[in-house]
């Protein structure tokens, strides 16, 4: 018989589940990997790698490990979680450095008082 992870798990173990999915996929984007790309070098279907991303509790261990593989070849599970990759330390510089864009006219009038 088959049993939805998502029904029969805590609260607190579905959260975890799309916290991997979505370390997984912060990963992917670092090492600029298309997801595509990605599925194909897991061996994986690119709805799966999906799942993946939005943390289905519901997929095996074995195609989160092949994905993880596939998008940071030597990384384990450990490094994933503790965000040890220094893509993702790249990543985070890249997002902090946004440039800032001038307000419109309407913008300014809203911001005087």
């Amino acid at each position: 018989m088959k049993v939805a992870q998502s029904t029969v798990l805590s609260e607190r173990q579905l959260a975890q589940s799309a916290e991997l999915g979505q370390r997984l996929a912060r990963l992917r984007l670092a090492r600029k990997v298309k997801q595509t790309d990605a599925a194909l070098r897991a061996g994986l279907s690119r709805n799966t790698v999906y799942r993946l991303e939005k943390g289905d509790p519901g997929l095996a261990i074995g195609q989160v490990l092949r994905y993880l593989e596939a998008i940071a070849p030597g990384s384990t599970l450990a490094d994933l979680l503790t965000e040890a990759d220094p893509a993702l330390a790249a990543l985070q510089v890249r997002e902090r450095s946004k440039r800032v864009r001038d307000l419109s006219a309407a913008e300014l009038d809203a911001l005087n008082f």
